[in-house]
């Protein structure tokens, strides 16, 4: 059966919260090998390391798959017998009164249980957990029970050097801190009241990954006003002031890094390395602090250690021991490699605490307690010492968090739907960096991708719902409104999204104008204002979390809300000194309070985030999600989701279940279906890694290359009129744009998202749009000086009305609207343009490079990667780079052989294989833009002193070449980027050639090299 059929004959499964939230779970879903099957079976649901996602009910597709993998992590439906073993043990012990603990441990069970003494009661799922570790400390072993610390002990000595830690596995939003403070609560109780009991202590480390946490986490010191042993009553009154004799002390893993010594501080590097003298890397460095010295820094913060201490570690999963890994260069991603290191010394640092005092237990807190990648252990495994599991699928039966809805089915021709991997289906790919150059970022002049585009704008709709509702019924008691989060991989891509989505300010004509964002109701300016109040903000979340200061280009980035902040602060804050308070400082409060009545975030209503929002974020006004990133693991995408499902009520109805909240959740497939398919065993590598890299000793072999989004015309004023052909013919599709949207949790209501103004736009507005594009974009009719031509815009619109009408066709039900999305606007536009310039003829034109706006050149400078592919052997001489790469499962003889020609011709300064560059041409084929990478780039050596530099583009055809639109490539690359990068004359002057049989290479270079000292035609078209 496939998964249509499933889906189509599955119960309704509308009513998600069949539990209570306060007692054991009952029952559970069934969760078959596709997916859940509407069944309700009896009992709590049993501890598996996977969590379900809604399968697709698309049924257009062509090949419906009959269920899908797992994850792409290695990980299968697993159960947890540890943790099912000692739940069942738990049960037992709490349906017999908690039997064997110490008379204080009951009676702070018996006041967190329900009851009428109770009118918040606390969750069965955090009373779990605590029971979990007080059976695990005071009763396993005893009472005819299983000793499970004995099964604890060797997974400790094997992962944890021993460290004696205990894992408790919380779904995001169902209240660790909670947890935390009742353990704190028992710990210290029992402590003080049996000073001499060895299996407890009063004093208390917590550990958190960032600021976030670490701030938030203050509300388990009992001294403090705001505290939760009072606040959520979690301790009986007569017990009060033994609860602060708790000494507990939050920090982040930062504070296990070594410090400099007073006598280092403000040294520079040179003369450090001077006072180091000829010691080895790996010897301790005298100027700072040794492993025992950070442990006592750390503690003395106690004042004394005397019977030990207990650790928390809250995000767990950043905690663990790493392996050395056979293979380093598996882990190529810097994320990866961040991450690892900071697990390193998190655990470090625990290990050096241990050496200096007694360590009675580390709890681990997490939502995903899984290991990382690189860390030497399978990614996405579970660590083993794990003991209590409260899953996202539990938390969502109990109605403890929201509800997240993904894309399940959309009216795109794709086979899955568009926006659940959004990431694979965007094109062409976003902006990887700034420019070296220092190019100021701006959405001036960017095109979103139109995958992109529909959905943001398809989400956008579902919140101007949710919004409405908001206005509606919580506005007027001063409730903070709906919030959507955006999470981007970078800090180019996410300025973008911002002022796409937020607005910018625009220089036009030499003054400043402000330009609105495109979702008016996230927009930061209004009428031609900055919005007193900002609803939108961009966050870089690393660097907040850091503690250290923001980078300068974040800080530009950012400086407008900085200041918004800076205002609304002095408002809220009459007299205090605002200046004192650093940037990121105020950002971070910002952000923190989001979704907090009279707090400086209250109405904020969309973050724009920079890589992962940060943990321990604990807005619970987040109603929708956008993942502008990939996502690879289990780990990444529950974390991403869990910064969105909070509950905004915890009112009980009146079977004493909590109502229904979702999340609305894009571009992020968060988590995954079993299936009952077998794992294809991992291909061994045969061939071993080789790293190919710049060698610093041939900087003179250094290659440098423009970077070309497009090519424009330089066009006279004069009466614009167009020649349509053939050429000017568009058809339009849906492939990767969704007008039309079903979200679906793995339970619960479904929501259907409609963009009905796009798709019954009428032609005018269309034209409107397009004549807009053609006026505004430098690529085509807007002049090089910023200089306005209104005169020519009623001209353009007529003739992209004529357009229109005559010669764009589209597939059955699918509307002209779609070129509303900006990318196809500027296909037809690109049309439209197209058809102007052949009416033109034989009128003065010149062809001009469009730079990419934030990378504008390419250099072999920055090369270095891994790859497992064929070299050329001997290795190259002339090129600035290790080795030739060739294409092939064997190499490519007709690569090698070029190469090797390359390396004898006298005329060849320099020349490298176009492997991983980041050279490409951007060209048209079919209506769609695509980029061509030829093979190989090759620098002439000078005539003489006063020549330009000449760089000939080679492209090996044939062999193994697939076939594709190779006419469109060479036109391109020949007559147009050629033509446009010669006609600037910033990078010399170029050439393109084919080499396209083996007998004729060496009589086709000659002639191409020659050709291009003589300036001749093949260059393109010269100015």
């Amino acid at each position: 059966m496939t998964l249509s059929e499933v889906a189509a004959e599955a119960p309704d499964l509308s009513n998600p919260i069949i539990n209570s939230p306060y007692e054991p779970p009952q029952q559970h879903f069934e969760i078959g090998p596709h997916g859940p099957t509407g069944a309700l079976k009896p009992g709590r649901r049993p501890s598996e390391s996977f969590i379900p996602l809604p399968p697709s009910r698309k049924t257009r597709q062509k090949h419906v798959q009959e269920a899908l993998d797992f994850d792409i992590t290695g990980e299968r439906r697993e159960v947890n017998s540890l943790v099912n073993d000692i739940r069942r043990e738990v049960e037992r012990w709490r349906a017999n009164n908690w039997t064997g603990v110490t008379p204080y441990t009951r009676k702070l069970l018996a006041h967190w249980a329900p009851g009428p003494h109770r009118e918040d009661p606390v969750l069965f799922c955090q009373r779990e957990a605590v029971e979990t570790a007080i059976f695990l400390a005071e009763v396993a072993g005893r009472h005819g029970t299983t000793d499970y610390r004995r099964r604890l002990e060797p997974e400790n000595r094997m992962h944890s050097d021993g460290l004696p830690r205990v894992a408790l596995k919380m779904a995001t939003g169902s209240g660790k801190t909670v947890v935390m403070a009742m353990l704190i609560a028992w710990q210290t109780v029992n402590k003080v009241m049996t000073p001499r009991d060895a299996r407890f202590a009063k004093r208390f480390l917590i550990v958190a990954p960032g600021i976030t946490i670490r701030d938030r986490l203050g509300v388990l010191q009992p001294e403090r006003d705001d505290n939760y042993y009072d606040e959520r009553n979690l301790v009986p009154p007569d017990l009060w002031e033994v609860v602060l004799q708790a000494n507990v002390k939050v920090v982040n893993y930062h504070t296990f890094l070594p410090r400099d010594a007073k006598e280092i501080k403000g040294v520079n590097a040179n003369t450090r390395k001077l006072l180091r003298g000829n010691r080895p890397p790996g010897d301790a460095d005298a100027f700072q602090e040794t492993p025992d010295m950070v442990a006592d820094r750390v503690l003395g913060a106690f004042g004394s250690t005397e019977g030990g201490l207990v650790v928390f570690n809250d995000e767990a999963h950043h905690c663990y021991q790493d392996k050395l890994l056979e293979h380093p260069e598996d882990v190529a991603d810097k994320s990866d490699k961040e991450r690892n290191r900071e697990a390193r010394v998190w655990f470090r640092g625990l290990q050096d605490v241990s050496r200096r005092t007694s360590v009675k237990t580390v709890y681990d807190l997490s939502a995903t307690p899984y290991y990382l990648k690189g860390s030497g252990y399978n990614e996405g495994h579970i660590f083993p010492w794990v003991v209590s599991d409260f899953s996202l699928m539990d938390a969502i039966e109990s109605g403890i968090v929201k509800i997240p809805r993904i894309p399940v089915d959309d009216d795109a021709v794709a086979q899955q739907p568009v926006y659940l991997n959004l990431w694979d289906n965007i094109r062409p790919p976003l902006p990887q960096r700034q420019s070296s150059k220092g190019a100021p970022i701006t959405s001036q002049g960017w095109v979103m991708p139109e995958t992109l585009e529909g959905a943001i704008r398809s989400l956008y709709r579902s919140y101007e719902q949710n919004h409405v509702r908001y206005e509606k019924d919580l506005a007027g008691l001063g409730e903070p409104p709906p919030v959507m989060i955006i999470v981007c991989p970078n800090t180019v891509v996410s300025k973008l999204v911002y002022e796409w989505i937020a607005g910018w300010e625009v220089d036009q004509d030499g003054e400043k104008r402000l330009r609105p964002g495109n979702l008016s109701l996230l927009s930061n300016i209004e009428d031609g204002v900055w919005t007193t109040r900002q609803r939108t903000i961009l966050v870089d979340s690393v660097a907040l979390e850091s503690g250290d200061p923001l980078g300068p280009d974040f800080k530009q980035a950012a400086a407008r809300e900085i200041e918004a902040f800076k205002q609304e602060f002095r408002l809220r804050n009459p007299g205090a000194d605002v200046e004192k308070i650093n940037d990121a400082d105020l950002l971070r409060e910002a952000m923190n309070t989001i979704g907090k009545k009279g707090k400086l975030g209250e109405h904020i209503r969309c973050v724009v985030s920079v890589a992962m929002l940060t943990e321990g974020w604990d807005a619970n006004t987040v109603t929708h999600i956008l993942g502008v990133r990939p996502f690879r693991s289990q780990l990444l995408c529950e974390q991403v989701v869990g910064r969105g499902l909070r509950r905004r009520s915890y009112a009980a109805n009146a079977d004493g279940k909590f109502e229904p909240e979702y999340a609305e959740v894009y571009g992020v497939p968060f988590a995954f279906i079993p299936s009952d398919r077998a794992t294809p065993p991992p291909q061994k590598d045969i061939r071993p890694a080789i790293r190919v890299y710049a060698v610093s000793e041939r900087a003179d072999l250094a290659i440098r290359w423009p970077k070309l989004d497009g090519y424009r015309v330089e066009l006279p004023d004069e009466t614009l009129i167009a020649d349509f052909d053939e050429k000017s013919r568009l058809h339009v599709t849906q492939e990767f744009v969704a007008l039309w949207v079903e979200n679906q949790g793995v339970v619960g209501e479904r929501l259907q998202i409609e963009l009905a103004d796009i798709r019954g736009a009428r032609d005018q507005r269309i034209a409107y749009t397009i004549a807009k594009r053609l006026m505004e974009d430098e690529k085509y009719l807007a002049a090089a000086d910023g200089v306005e031509r209104p005169w020519l815009f009623p001209q353009v619109v007529e003739i992209c009305r004529q357009w229109l009408k005559e010669w764009v066709t589209t597939d059955p039900d699918v509307s002209k609207g779609n070129l509303l999305l900006v990318q196809a606007t500027s296909r037809a536009a690109e049309k439209v343009f197209g058809s102007i310039i052949r009416q033109l003829g034989n009128r003065a034109k010149v062809l001009m490079p469009v730079l990419r706006r934030f990378d504008p050149e390419g250099s072999t400078d920055d090369v270095d990667f891994v790859t497992r592919k064929v070299v050329m052997a001997p290795p190259p001489q002339k090129s600035h780079l290790t080795e030739v790469v060739l294409d092939g499962q064997r190499g490519n003889t007709w690569e090698e052989g070029l190469a090797e020609i390359l390396e004898g011709d006298s005329r060849v300064h320099a020349y490298v294989k176009n492997e991983r560059l980041g050279f490409t041409i951007p060209y048209v084929h079919e209506g769609r833009q695509h980029d061509y990478v030829p093979d190989f780039i090759v620098r002439l050596v000078p005539r003489d002193a006063d020549d330009v530099e000449r760089t000939l583009i080679v492209e090996v055809s044939g062999s193994r070449k697939s076939p594709g639109p190779t006419a469109a490539k060479a036109h391109t690359a020949r007559h147009e980027w050629c033509a446009a990068v010669n006609n600037w004359g910033q990078y010399g002057r170029w050439g393109y050639v084919e080499a396209t049989h083996p007998m004729q290479f060496r009589e086709v270079l000659h002639d191409a090299i020659e050709n291009l000292y003589a300036d001749r035609p093949i260059i393109g078209l010269p100015d």
